[in-house]
């Protein structure tokens, strides 16, 4: 239960981000205006900041619906259904056409669609085109967010840059207007307020829907909303037939419909995780106060996070408050999804290279300020208030100087499950996110007296959290399976004779498979000649039109080899929808590759292959490993799409042990 918590927590520090830009572009060009007050008013004002307008007239109750919000419908619809959704997840697509269903059956009057965001970490997209629909929708009008939203779920492709490019240009603004956008009408902190309720309404994952208050958890068929929607129409009718005015039926309803998320209780687990003091070596790492100090804290952090901006004025009065008593180390941990975080960090860690701790610390104030730009412009205008020599600076970010010793950092982050930032050590006890001072003076004030009766007793005081550390909890190592290698007949690409074999075990109708694979391209460059992957079969029974792609896979390697095969796995993710795995589709793409059209039909039809894809998949249950993707690497198990940085990790310590 407590790591349940730790992630919990650590996870919604990880999913908030900042936009940096400056002057807001006109409307464009024949942009409609809704006129306010209608069944989707705009926010008040065009273009008025988002900020502006998440407290002005609304919906109140457990789950309200602001101005701020985009809808479709009337506002005084006895029915609102307010969705949690993410533009990259295909189950929130799936649902948009439920949606649509609904809407045509019960009519705007009848039926009102409320968006809000909940874009997840491992969505990189996501987050990005969450604030731009947010930007957009302020700057002009709901229109111009439906269109966004329309031309992103009604493609066929999964989310990508190119494709948010086109729904900005569907929706009247130019790619090239969107950061400017994002930062006057305070979309970044639209979605972080639609993230917080998401948090306190209990929801972790997408889609997400309360239909007046009651929950609804996934892709749920439109008879299961249906049963809902008109359980909630007859109530609606009594409480206007109780003299309730039209415009307070949905807050009425939703407070008596919505069950607020069950607290877990305290475990014995979560007393024991409090208590444990684990191994957090400080290194070389930019520290501020003396090695004499008896309490370390070790604060793993984003210069992009929110959260850490915030938490950036206790800890300063923290050391203000405890003195030579205190000392606070810096590690880095910048998020995949914070595009700046780590260009950012370069910046300080050349300051650090250029003039010492002091320049190190003098950057990271500046980068940590609440108004802190950190664009390119931004970080060389900072670099040369610093007097530190730009062009140096420069070339440290674009070459990614620094690259190794952040990279550690946030190796030892993932060692030690510090999944978002802020996250902190206390003298090895972790306390995680933007904590109220309290938090952190009981912990500090618990470890001060420890480490006095430490001195007492004859520990120098130099040699206190050394002591410490030597009782510390270390990491868990990566968990290892037992995987028979690969045969020669496996389709693999990468290094030949690479020291790292990399066993992906994959289902073609798995979105999370398609970015996985695109993720091991990635490592294969960032480790030339000693990286090889080889695809497994794992087609899982819940996806039907999974085991017969795999079968066609096959039959592409059967006759153009392992290159026909990738060019087969490749077409097989374009779309992740039945309608381009179903026997049509394969054969089709079986003829655009040059297949022998004849003869991959008859292996279709004479399951030439299927037990060859059921070898792997035997191979992958016989391990434990039951869902995809799943990475065997050198022995060591990565489950699921993690980030790039996480595969380097284990890599990384493949090779060390190769060598």
């Amino acid at each position: 239960m407590l790591r349940r918590a730790i992630v919990a927590v650590a996870w919604l520090s990880l999913i908030f981000a900042l936009a940096c830009s400056s002057a807001l572009p006109p409307p464009p060009p024949g942009t409609s205006q809704p006129k306010a007050g209608g069944a989707a008013a705009q926010p008040s004002g065009a273009g008025a900041p988002l900020d502006e307008v998440m407290v002005a007239e609304g919906d109140p109750g457990p789950v309200p619906v602001t101005r701020a919000d985009p809808a479709r419908g009337s506002r005084l619809a006895p029915v609102t259904i307010v969705v949690f959704s993410d533009f990259e997840c295909p189950f929130c697509k799936h649902l948009d056409g439920t949606l649509r269903q609904l809407e045509r059956r019960y009519g705007p009057e009848q039926l009102r669609i409320v968006w809000k965001n909940f874009p997840l970490a491992f969505h990189r997209q996501a987050r990005p085109a969450a604030e731009a629909a947010m930007a957009v929708f302020a700057h002009a009008g709901p229109s111009a967010f439906w269109a966004f939203h329309d031309a992103i779920f009604g493609a066929d492709e999964r989310l990508s840059p190119e494709l948010e490019a086109a729904a900005l240009r569907r929706a009247g603004v130019t790619p090239g207007q969107v950061k400017q956008l994002v930062q006057r009408s305070a979309a970044a902190q639209k979605v972080d307020a639609d993230m917080a309720l998401a948090a306190r309404l209990g929801v972790n994952g997408t889609p997400a829907s309360f239909v007046n208050g009651v929950a609804l958890v996934g892709a749920e068929s439109a008879e299961r909303f249906a049963e809902i929607i008109d359980a909630q129409l007859a109530s609606a009718r009594a409480l206007r037939a109780e003299g309730t005015p039209p415009e307070q039926v949905y807050a009425a309803l939703a407070k008596k419909s919505f069950a607020p998320p069950a607290a877990e209780p305290e475990d014995a687990e979560e007393e024991e995780e409090r208590r444990t003091v684990h191994l957090v070596p400080v290194g070389d790492s930019p520290a501020r106060g003396k090695d004499t100090a008896l309490v370390t804290m070790v604060l793993f952090s984003d210069y992009q996070c929110p959260f850490c901006r915030r938490i950036t004025p206790t800890v300063d009065k923290l050391a203000a408050q405890y003195g030579d008593k205190l000392r606070v180390v810096w590690k880095d941990n910048p998020l995949p999804f914070h595009p700046r975080a780590e260009p950012a960090a370069e910046l300080a860690r050349e300051a650090r290279a250029q003039k010492g701790d002091a320049a190190f610390w003098q950057a990271n104030d500046r980068l940590l300020a609440v108004e802190a730009s950190l664009d390119d412009a931004a970080l060389e205008a900072l670099a040369a208030d610093l007097q530190l020599n730009v062009a140096a600076v420069k070339r440290a970010i674009a070459s990614r100087k620094h690259a190794a010793k952040i990279e550690a950092d946030m190796d030892l982050a993932d060692d030690l499950g510090a999944a978002g930032t802020p996250h902190f050590f206390i003298n090895g006890r972790r306390l995680v996110g933007a904590q109220p001072i309290e938090k952190f003076q009981a912990l500090i004030d618990e470890e001060i007296a420890k480490a006095e009766a430490m001195v007492v007793a004859g520990t120098p005081r130099a040699k206190v959290y050394e002591s410490i550390q030597k009782q510390a909890v270390p990491p868990a190592s990566p968990p290892k399976v037992s995987v028979p290698p690969p045969s020669k007949g496996h389709p693999g690409k990468g290094a030949a004779a690479g020291k790292v074999v990399i066993q992906m075990f994959s289902d073609f109708q798995c979105p999370y498979c398609a970015r996985g694979g695109a993720t091991m391209d990635e490592l294969i460059k960032a480790f030339p000649g000693k990286v090889r992957v080889v695809f497994r079969h794992l087609p899982l029974p819940f996806h039907p039109e999974a085991q017969l792609a795999a079968e066609a896979a096959m039959e592409a390697l059967a006759q153009q080899g392992p290159a026909g095969f990738w060019k087969m796995h490749d077409r097989l993710f374009k779309a992740h929808d039945a309608s381009n795995l179903d026997r049509a589709a394969l054969e089709q793409h079986a003829a655009s590759l040059g297949l022998d059209v004849a003869r991959f039909a008859r292996a279709l039809d004479e399951r030439t292959h299927r037990a060859a894809v059921e070898a792997d998949a035997q191979t992958a249950r016989s391990a434990g490993i039951t869902g995809t993707p799943g990475f065997v690497i050198n022995g060591y198990l990565v489950s699921g799409a993690q980030p790039l940085a996480k595969f380097k990790k284990v890599v990384r310590r493949a090779l060390s042990e190769a060598n």
